[in-house]
Parts: C-alpha cells; sequence; structure tokens
C-alpha cells in the first residue's frame, strides 16, 4: 500500500495506494472536519487547490448530523462529492478536549456532548462503527490522548490501555469489513503512537503497535503544549522504531516549519486546521513569509496576497480588496483567505514532492526554513 520511491536522508517521497485512489507524500490533508472546510469551501474547491486527501472528524459528524444517517444517504463520498481518499479521525482527541464531563473506563469513554450535554459512550467499537458508517478511507484507531505533562505512571497505564484498544479495534474493523452491507469493505486502520514526552514510553508504544501490522501509523499527542524542540526531539526518538515500509503521519501539524522540520525527520502525512484558522483571522501564508491582511499598510495595496501564488484567490484579487473584505466582515474574504492558505500548502508539499524527487531537499530546507516563519 504505501511505496517510497526515493529518501533523502530521513526525509522520504512516497505514495500511499487506497481503495479511493493513490495519493503523493510527503502529503497535507485538508481538514473538513464537518464534512466542510470552515471558510465557505466545498470538496470541489479543494479540487482547483489540489488537495489530495480531505479529512473529516468522527466525533463532530456522530453528534451533528449523525453517521447513521450519513450511512443512508451513501457515505461520506456520494454525500460531498469527494471522490478521493477521506480520512476519519477516530474522534479521541474531541472527546478529550471538548467534552467537559468524561469518565475513562476500560471498555471506553463516557462523557457529555459539548452540543447538547446528552450522554454518549465511546470506546473501540463504537468508533470504528461510527467510521465505517461514514465509508471513509482511512479510520484512525480510538486511543486516549494525554495532556503535556502528565505523570509518568498514568501515561504509562494509558499507552497499555490505548494497545488493548487498538487490538479491540482491529478485530471490530475486520468485522465490520466482513460484512455484506458495508459501504467500504476495504476500509484501512491507522495506530495512533501516544507516550506524551517520555521517550521511554514513546519507544515502548511504538513497539507494541508496530507489532500488529497495521496500514498506516501515527504520532499523537503532539502540538498540545510541548516545545517544537520536545516535539522534534520526540519524533526523532520514535522515527527508528516506525515500521519503513509503512506510512507515517503526525498528527495535527502545523506550521510550514513544523511540516518542513518533520519531513526531515521521516514524516509523510500531515493535518492541521491552522491554515483555514489564521485564514480566517487574517493571517494569510505566502513565500516571503506571513502577513496579517488587517494591517493599514494594504489598504491601497494592489498586488496579490503572494505574488508568486496561482490560487483562484491571488489570480484575481489584491491585498486591498481582501483587506476591505475582511474589514466589511463580508463572508467572501472567508472564502478566498481560506482558499489561499490552503492552496499555499498543498503547493509547499508539492515543491517539497519536487525537491525529493531532484535530491535537493537538503537545498529547499536551508531555502525556506527562516523565511517561512517569518512575520512581515
Amino acid at each position: 500500500m504505501y511505496k517510497i520511491i526515493k529518501k533523502e536522508k530521513n526525509a522520504r517521497l512516497g505514495e500511499f495506494s487506497t481503495p479511493h485512489g493513490t495519493f503523493k507524500t510527503p502529503c497535507f490533508m485538508n481538514v473538513a472536519t464537518a464534512a466542510a472546510i470552515k471558510g465557505g469551501l466545498s470538496s470541489l474547491d479543494l479540487k482547483d487547490i489540489d488537495c489530495q486527501v480531505m479529512l473529516c472528524n468522527t466525533y463532530h459528524l456522530h453528534v451533528r448530523t449523525g453517521d447513521k444517517i450519513i450511512r443512508e444517504l451513501g457515505g461520506l463520498h456520494p454525500l460531498t462529492k469527494w471522490n478521493g481518499p477521506i480520512l476519519t479521525d477516530s474522534g479521541g482527541f474531541q472527546v478529550f478536549s471538548l467534552a467537559k464531563l468524561r469518565n475513562i473506563k476500560e471498555e471506553g469513554v463516557y462523557f457529555s456532548s459539548h452540543i447538547d450535554g446528552r450522554k454518549i459512550f465511546m470506546g473501540p467499537e463504537e468508533s470504528m462503527q461510527i467510521q465505517s458508517n461514514l465509508g471513509s478511507t482511512i479510520a484512525m484507531a480510538f486511543d486516549e490522548c494525554i495532556e503535556n505533562p502528565s505523570p509518568y505512571d498514568y501515561v504509562e497505564q494509558s499507552i497499555n490501555r490505548t494497545t488493548r484498544w487498538l487490538e479491540r479495534c482491529k478485530i471490530e474493523m475486520d468485522r465490520l469489513n466482513s460484512l455484506p452491507n458495508t459501504l467500504n469493505k476495504k476500509q484501512l486502520l491507522f495506530g495512533i503512537n501516544q507516550g506524551s514526552t517520555y521517550e521511554d514510553l514513546r519507544i515502548k508504544h511504538m513497539k507494541d503497535i508496530a507489532s500488529l501490522d497495521l496500514d498506516g501509523y501515527a504520532i499523537g499527542g503532539l502540538a498540545v503544549g510541548e516545545t517544537a524542540d520536545e516535539m522534534y526531539k520526540i519524533i526523532e526518538t520514535i522515527e527508528p522504531y516506525m515500521p519503513e515500509n509503512k506510512i507515517r503521519y503526525l498528527m495535527g501539524v502545523g506550521t510550514p516549519v513544523n511540516i518542513l522540520e518533520a519531513v526531515s525527520r521521516g514524516v509523510d502525512l500531515f493535518d492541521c486546521v491552522m491554515p483555514s484558522r489564521n485564514a480566517r483571522h487574517g493571517h494569510l501564508f505566502t513565500k516571503s513569509g506571513i502577513i496579517n491582511i488587517n494591517n493599514l499598510k494594504y489598504q491601497k495595496d494592489l498586488r496579490p496576497i503572494d505574488e508568486q501564488c496561482s490560487c483562484p484567490a491571488c489570480k484575481s484579487f489584491s491585498r486591498a480588496y481582501l483587506r476591505h473584505l475582511k474589514k466589511a466582515d463580508e463572508m467572501l474574504y472567508m472564502r478566498l483567505a481560506v482558499m489561499h492558505n490552503l492552496y499555499f500548502y498543498n503547493n509547499l508539499m508539492s515543491e517539497i514532492r519536487t525537491s525529493l524527487e531532484n535530491n535537493e531537499f537538503k537545498q529547499y530546507y536551508d531555502n525556506h526554513i527562516e523565511i517561512l516563519g517569518t512575520r512581515i
């Protein structure tokens, strides 16, 4: 399923074959939490900005509109009109970050919905069933997202429970994929490495889940409070224990600089709400650094957001117009700004892949690592 085409030190150029098509890596997944990109973008827009993979969220779709209803409608693919790969997050992160009241047991987690307060139970089997109803290409295993920092003893208990949950996820997915009425009988399963910032626990957990021979492996529980250097150190620590022939996914990360650093350490797949969220607040990514379109200096600036960008917004509109839309609180601002930032991320990944193909990743890294994080 995952094929390494070329390597430059730890950085990997590859492709991942799925029941809904093959995508090239390194790859950034565009986050459509509730089956749409916040900012007024549809899956048809994603095709125009060179998106390869769409990510939707199990928890949010379960509480609104309901995975069983989405199943009756044929699943996420026909509902959204996206015909490429879709990854669904297991809901674990949302359960632990949004639920005000939660009770973790061996069987799963009891919690209250952040929407209406109703009581919900989610365990490994329930998460797999919801994701099967959604018909996604890739399902993420149900895990506990551990706060950083957390006591060593608690983290050790947690990763052991997460491993047991993963084993149950695998059994349940195999059962669901064997049923005659399952929407996607070839749904793939990724396991998630946890362990907070304890290197020995991260290694132990990676070894444990690698033995289950899953379709891919994710690194979870990072970018949640630790420093960037701590995150990079954890990736370096785990990487030698991640199966070489399986795709590697760093969850919820991150900035263009984070992505370059993680690619250099052997990561293939990324997702983050940052490009769309930052766009909505006026922070736009360019080849020269990050601009804040709210600034007065852009009031009469007739240049595009980024003169080196070919996104639909940059092709047709100026910084002055984007700033006007933002100040006038027009919804069109959201759409154009989010479209630009997502195009920027997808184009960044394309350039990284080209640099790897040409054995020039080190040069690309050196030329961009400082500029991409600069605020203009």
